[in-house]
């Protein structure tokens, strides 16, 4: 079973991240720039939170709040769950759907290690039946 680890490994551990002060419109920029839908928020160097396109749209579009003016902190998620290097696809995959959320950032000795999306969970779960089903027609035919 694949875990996180292997996922970064392909991936590599860019984070994106951003601070609580920041105003949101700086986040919104970055997501667009870097081609993600989510940036970590880090104070100190440590996890705070974690801030998405969705939060964008729900808690600033939604409510006419200004994007220049809103603080990063006033709409991020705080203390998102976050998985180890060992922790499975398939955890990855129960947390998603159970959270209803689509990043994890991944937390290793208390330091951040990367992030992983539901995008790369599916990619990965994908390569694995892709191979899977390679391997029994080679035994089915040989």
């Amino acid at each position: 079973m694949r875990q996180v680890r292997h996922l970064l490994e392909v991936k590599g551990d860019a984070v994106f991240t951003i601070t609580p002060e920041a105003p949101v419109l700086d986040a919104i920029r970055m997501m667009a720039e870097r081609g993600v839908g989510a940036l970590l928020v880090l104070r100190d160097g440590n996890l705070a939170g974690i801030v998405t396109e969705r939060d964008y749209a729900r808690k600033v579009i939604l409510k006419g709040r200004s994007s220049r003016e809103t603080p990063v902190s006033e709409i991020m998620t705080p203390a998102p769950t976050s998985v180890s290097l060992a922790t499975t696809v398939d955890e990855c995959m129960r947390l998603c759907t159970q959270l209803r959320v689509r990043h994890l950032p991944v937390v290793e000795n208390n330091k951040l290690a990367g992030l992983v999306s539901i995008g790369d969970l599916v990619k990965a779960v994908i390569d694995d039946q892709a191979a899977e089903i390679d391997h029994l027609q080679r035994y089915i035919a040989g």
